[in-house]
């Protein structure tokens, strides 16, 4: 009987250690932020992009979750607090940037660092890439902590001196002092005199401008920073705006930020286990200012993204993709029954009945977006309505791909990313 009792003990144990061994294989991670994306969001560039009935990269996540997004003190988060509980792991306020009651937080490692700072820590390899300004929180709150969220200089300094190995954003206003003429500044806007761009020369990081720099560059650099604009390399202006000004969506220098994972990508996993964190700040702000035409771009742009993160997945099944937003910017719907005399010839009504504004193709007033077909041929007209300028709380879906991806399932806290990329960095799952 004791033989037994022992024979049934080894086994148990064993099992149990297998089980700790496969919860506790780590990895890279590549966390894409979509900031002010929802599900309606992707219903309505699956159209316009590939058809109803065919699949975006999005869409071949594996992983999915109902992602909850309020915040400490509101029912939906700001781009710093959503930023803040993602670096942290903890609840926070609306006005926090990287600090809670005006301090950094203890994570929910129960270490006062950010998880990008713990990952550096232990010599993981870092990145973050923005498609807007280098301040915007959605990457700038993992490697630093302000009172306020306009202290754009302050930010700017913490982002270039943190010791991340890969920068690439727009804000080369913050990075060069006043009266010093940039590569797209006029003149920068630092008043502590300090030249960030100079800082980063001298501390072994390759500076590049432009997607062709960006083309020409080695993976192999030791340290690699990007500026592509003076703010963002988008404009965030209606359609209306965009077409008096002559301007397009986007800087034409400047890389998409797919363009801009794809070399991370070559570069950070030369270097060892990595963490990348990359934003497409353009489908927030374009949301905000209800320009559809602008909004359905920077999600093509997002979606591309991912599809650079899938094919690296592919390659190195050791990686985790995980890709949420904190909230809703401009609350998109797509519009394609009840608006009145929909056809794909006659310009859009500039409101449906109960007042919400309708975008067209370019603009308000303009003809409706037409789908691509479906699997039967057909191809739809439809409007985008959108119910506010600001950010909403609706359906924002967070998903994984990869490594851990099958953790992630049913309802899930926005506290809950950090969680996920915790386990794949560290091979902890923290209650």
């Amino acid at each position: 009987m004791k033989k037994i009792i022992f024979f049934l003990f080894v086994i148990l144990y064993t099992s149990c250690s297998f089980a700790q061994a496969e919860l506790s294989k780590t990895g890279n991670v590549i966390f894409i932020h979509p900031d002010g994306t929802g599900l309606a969001d992707w219903n309505a560039l699956r159209m316009i992009k590939v058809g109803p009935d065919s699949s975006l990269n999005w869409d071949k996540l594996s992983g999915i979750g109902l992602y909850q997004g309020h915040i400490r003190d509101r029912a939906t988060s700001s781009s710093n607090a959503g930023a803040t509980i993602h670096a942290y792991g903890v609840k926070a306020d609306l006005d926090d940037f990287g600090l809670i009651d005006d301090k950094i937080p203890a994570a929910r490692s129960g270490k006062k660092l950010s998880i990008m700072k713990e990952a550096k820590q232990n010599e993981i390899v870092t990145g973050i890439i923005n498609s807007g300004s280098i301040e915007e929180p959605g990457t700038a709150v993992f490697v630093s902590s302000n009172l306020k969220r306009a202290n754009y200089n302050e930010i700017a300094k913490d982002i270039i001196q943190s010791g991340a190995d890969l920068i690439f954003s727009g804000g080369e206003d913050f990075l060069i002092p006043e009266g010093i003429a940039g590569r797209f500044s006029s003149t920068g806007k630092r008043t502590d005199g300090l030249n960030l761009i100079d800082w980063a020369k001298q501390n072994g990081y390759k500076v590049i401008y432009t997607k062709e720099e960006l083309t020409a560059a080695s993976p192999d650099e030791k340290k690699i920073l990007g500026v592509f604009a003076a703010r963002h390399t988008f404009n965030d202006k209606t359609e209306e705006e965009l077409k008096e000004l002559g301007l397009t969506n986007w800087v034409d220098t400047a890389p998409s930020v797919a363009e801009m994972t794809d070399f991370a990508l070559k570069f950070l996993s030369r270097k060892g286990q990595f963490f990348l964190v990359v934003e497409e700040e353009g489908t927030d702000n374009f949301g905000n200012k209800n320009n559809a035409n602008g909004k359905l771009s920077a999600l093509d742009r997002a979606d591309d993204a991912i599809g650079v993160a899938i094919n690296f997945v592919n390659d190195n099944p050791n990686t985790m993709i995980i890709t949420a937003a904190d909230s809703e910017a401009g609350g998109l719907e797509l519009a394609g029954y009840e608006v009145d005399n929909l056809n794909r010839n006659r310009p859009l009504p500039e409101r449906d009945k109960n007042g919400a504004s309708i975008d067209g193709s370019e603009g308000t007033g303009t003809l409706p977006f037409i789908s691509k077909p479906d699997k039967y041929g057909n191809s739809f007209a439809f409007g985008i309505a959108w119910s506010c300028f600001g950010d909403v709380t609706g359906s924002v879906i967070a998903r994984t791909h990869g490594l851990n991806a099958d953790k992630m399932h049913g309802k899930i806290d926005n506290t809950d990313i950090y969680r996920f990329i915790y386990l794949t960095l560290f091979g902890k799952w923290l209650d």
